[in-house]
């Protein structure tokens, strides 16, 4: 099978490179490390990539912009892929509000790009594309709530495993990064549904790992540990710290990923995250980095949440279980702890 993938270098992308090359699948991977002007320095992912063309000789990298129209067309029609996994994004709420035409054009644009070069060329291609839970905006904060010593929690019974796919995604607030990402997943439900292409929206909630380059604005695990292992301070921005998150890790995302390229079907929608097991709040995060490195988690408050962001977003998994019962989490939360400990400390962190 010939795979391409799009944000080759980051933390998806890069899990995607390894899972279907170590397979021994023909892997190409698009990414112009644009984080490392989004984020600066500390997001910049040279360091995966050379390390991806180091373990597989099965992998190419093409230096390629996705927002570069006529480039995207002329590689697809010569590449003709059989699996394409659009991984590429501006991922950050505070950055594309002081950046919106990067971001519309990255998130929304790019993704129409591949859309259509993929409808041109390679319409028998399965298409995977990498969508957000800020898709619904702040909607989820009007689920009723129930403070816990630790964590907000859903006061409605009917929430109890968590967002169901067809929960509503209008009149809310998105942020401008929400409203790009938006744009790209309805785009990719309608080239499914109306041009027939086997497309499907993962509605990704924290996709975490070792190969994370986690910063601030972006990468919520792998820059908390960073912050601990460096004696750094992280900044709480409100709800007491106690706003939840599932996280899911990135090997789980891969997997899921094969089993609908398997059996694909066409403009799908599936809540990817860790569900309610692989869920912690800010504060619950701080409890188990400091009892797995001994360091004690330095923050500090500040009493302003950030605009669009969830108070509690745990994915309910159940559609995903139904339809690929072959698929379920394999890596809990301890682990992907573990796991990204180990891989700040390979990279130079104690």
């Amino acid at each position: 099978m010939r795979i391409l993938v799009t944000g080759s270098n980051g933390l998806i992308g890069s899990e995607i490179v390894a899972y279907f090359a170590a397979d021994g699948h023909e892997v190409h991977g698009i990414d112009n490390n644009m984080r490392a002007d989004f984020f600066g320095p500390e997001g910049d992912t040279r360091w995966n990539q050379a390390r991806l063309l180091e373990l597989y000789p099965n992998f190419r990298h093409h230096e390629i912009d996705i927002r570069d129209r006529a480039t995207i067309l002329k590689y697809l029609e010569e590449l003709r892929p059989d699996l394409i996994v659009h991984a590429a994004a501006q991922p950050s709420h505070d950055l594309a509000a002081k950046r919106p035409f990067d971001d519309f054009d990255v998130n929304a644009v790019g993704t129409l790009n591949l859309l259509e070069a993929t409808r041109r060329y390679a319409p028998e291609a399965v298409f995977v594309f990498m969508s957000t839970n800020k898709v619904y905006g702040d909607g989820p904060n009007r689920i009723p709530l129930r403070e816990l010593p630790t964590r907000w929690d859903y006061a409605d019974p009917a929430f109890a495993d968590g967002i169901p796919e067809d929960f509503p995604i209008d009149h809310c607030m998105h942020s401008v990064f929400g409203a790009s990402k938006v744009a790209a997943d309805i785009m990719v439900q309608e080239y499914g549904r109306y041009f027939g292409i086997k497309t499907c929206c993962l509605r990704g909630g924290c996709l975490t790992g070792p190969n994370h380059s986690g910063v601030e604005l972006h990468g919520f695990l792998s820059y908390l540990v960073k912050v601990n292992l460096e004696g750094g301070v992280y900044r709480i921005y409100g709800y007491k710290g106690k706003q939840v998150r599932d996280n899911i890790h990135s090997l789980d995302v891969a997997r899921f990923i094969a089993a609908f390229a398997a059996n694909p079907r066409c403009g799908e929608v599936y809540n990817l995250g860790g569900g309610r097991a692989n869920s912690c709040s800010i504060l619950e995060a701080f409890d188990i980095v400091e009892q797995m490195t001994g360091k004690k988690m330095n923050y500090e408050y500040v009493d302003e949440p950030r605009k669009g962001d969830h108070i509690c977003y745990i994915s309910n998994l159940t559609k995903m279980r139904t339809h690929y019962p072959e698929w379920d989490i394999s890596v809990s939360l301890e682990k992907i702890f573990e796991e990204i400990i180990l891989g700040w400390r390979a990279r130079g962190l104690r």
